[in-house]
C-alpha cells in the first residue's frame, strides 16, 4: 500500500462573515479556493494543475454561491478541466473528510497526486442557507435543542462545565493564536489576499480577523448568556461566524521522493463517528477513540493535538472526557489558539487544523511522532484523523 504524505497546504486568513466588516466581504467563495489554488502551484512548480489526478472539496453548505463549489471553482480558476473535482459535505468535519477521501484514494495506487481542500463563506451562504430539514428529522428529535448554542449548552450541563472554566479556554485561546500571530508562526500556511478594512480601504490580509488584543475575562463574565440566563453558553466562548479557504498538496511519498519535493507528515488513519445531533459537540470523543483503538495507540502518545473549538465547553468537555488536561492552558493542545479566536468557517476547518497541525509539528515540536486533528459537527458528525512524523524529500 502506497503512503500518502503532506508535501504542502495554505489556506487564507481567517476573515469576520460581516457586510460592512468583513475583510472578505467583497470576494465570493470562489476566490478563496482559486488563491489557495494558485499558491499550491507557485509554491510547488513541480506539480502542474493537469497533473493532479482530482480535487475533493470540503463545504458544509453547498447551495447558493457554494452550489457545486468543488467543481465550479476548478473551472472558474481557469485549471484544466480534464481534472475531475469532487464535492464532499460532512457539515464542519467536511474539509477533514476531503483530506481522508484523497488520502485513502492515494494508498489504493488511485493516483500519485491529489489536492483536498475545504471552503466556507458565511456572509455570502450564511448558515442553514435554503435549509429545509426532512419532517423525519423533527419527529426523532426535539428541534429546539438542535441548533448549534443549544447543543453546546446541554452538553455544559451534562459534563459540568462552569461557564468560568469556558470562559477561561476561550482566554487562552486568543492569547496563544496572538501570540501564534505575533511570532509569525502563522506565515508559512497563510496566504496574503486582497481584502478591504471596515473603511472600504484595499489591503493584503495576511492574518486571522478575529484575534482579539484585549481579550479580558471580566468582559467576557459581563456577557449574557445566549440560551437562558443561567447558560455557560455566550458569544465570547462560541466559535464566531467566519470566511476562509483552504487546500493541501498531498501525493504519494513514491511521487513526492521522485520528484524530490520535502514532506514531514504521512497519513496513518482516519475515524469518522455519529453522536445524538442535540449532543453534537461531544462527537470528536467517539471519533478519537475508534481512530486510537483501530491503531493501537494510547492518549498519552499523541504529542500534538488540534481540536476544534466549535464552543468553549464543547472543547472542554471532549478534553476531559479523553483524559487529556482538565483546564486551559494547554500543553499540547490548539497551541496556536484555536477556532474561537481564529474563527470557524465550517467546511474549511477540517482541512485548516490539519495544516495548522503540520505547521507545529515541523516548528514547535519536531520530535513528536504523532499528532490528531479532530472536530464535532452539525447533526452529530464527527472526525479524527492522525499524522505521523516521517522524513524525506530533497527538497
Amino acid at each position: 500500500m502506497e503512503e500518502c504524505v503532506i508535501v504542502d497546504g495554505v489556506r487564507t486568513a481567517n476573515a469576520r462573515a460581516h457586510p460592512e466588516k468583513g475583510w472578505f466581504r467583497k470576494a465570493r467563495p470562489e476566490h478563496l479556493l482559486i488563491a489557495v489554488y494558485k499558491a499550491l502551484f507557485e509554491r510547488n512548480p513541480r506539480v502542474r494543475p493537469e497533473d493532479v489526478e482530482a480535487v475533493f472539496c470540503g463545504c458544509a453548505n453547498q447551495a447558493g454561491m457554494q452550489n457545486d463549489i468543488a467543481r465550479l471553482s476548478w473551472l472558474a480558476g481557469g485549471f484544466p478541466d480534464t481534472v475531475p473535482a469532487n464535492g464532499i459535505g460532512q457539515q464542519c468535519p467536511s474539509g477533514m473528510a476531503a483530506v481522508e477521501h484523497a488520502a485513502r484514494a492515494i494508498m489504493c495506487n488511485e493516483g500519485d497526486i491529489f489536492i483536498a481542500s475545504g471552503v466556507e463563506d458565511m456572509l455570502h451562504v450564511p448558515l442553514a442557507y435554503d435549509f429545509e430539514p426532512p419532517p423525519g428529522l423533527m419527529w426523532r428529535y426535539p428541534m429546539h435543542e438542535m441548533p448549534m448554542e443549544a447543543t453546546a449548552e446541554k452538553i455544559a450541563g451534562h459534563y459540568a462545565i462552569s461557564r468560568q472554566d469556558a470562559e477561561n479556554l476561550a482566554f487562552w485561546s486568543h492569547r496563544r493564536a496572538a501570540a501564534a500571530r505575533d511570532a509569525k508562526k502563522f506565515s508559512q500556511e497563510v496566504i496574503p489576499l486582497k481584502g478591504f478594512d471596515e473603511q472600504g480601504n484595499e489591503f493584503l490580509v495576511d492574518t486571522d480577523q478575529w484575534i482579539r488584543d484585549d481579550v479580558s475575562l471580566e468582559r467576557m463574565a459581563a456577557m449574557k448568556p445566549l440560551i437562558r440566563d443561567d447558560g455557560v453558553v455566550t458569544a465570547a466562548v462560541s466559535s464566531p461566524v467566519s470566511t476562509a479557504g483552504c487546500a493541501l498538496l498531498l501525493m504519494s511519498r513514491r511521487k513526492a521522493d521522485e520528484l524530490g519535493l520535502p514532506y514531514h507528515l504521512k497519513y496513518v488513519a482516519g475515524a469518522m463517528a455519529g453522536c445524538n445531533p442535540t449532543m453534537m459537540g461531544i462527537g470528536p470523543v467517539s471519533a478519537v477513540r475508534k481512530l486510537l483503538a483501530r491503531t493501537g495507540l494510547m492518549p498519552r502518545e499523541i504529542g500534538v493535538w488540534e481540536l476544534n473549538e466549535a464552543f468553549g465547553a464543547q472543547a472542554l468537555a471532549c478534553i476531559r472526557e479523553l483524559g487529556l488536561a482538565q483546564n486551559a492552558p494547554f500543553e499540547n493542545i490548539n497551541v496556536w489558539g484555536g477556532a474561537l479566536a481564529l474563527g470557524h468557517p465550517l467546511g474549511e476547518s477540517g482541512a485548516r487544523i490539519i495544516v495548522t497541525l503540520n505547521s507545529i509539528m515541523k516548528t514547535d515540536f519536531p520530535d513528536a511522532r504523532y499528532g490528531v486533528a479532530a472536530l464535532c459537527g452539525a447533526f452529530g458528525n464527527s472526525n479524527a484523523s492522525l499524522w505521523e512524523k516521517v522524513g524525506g524529500g530533497r527538497g
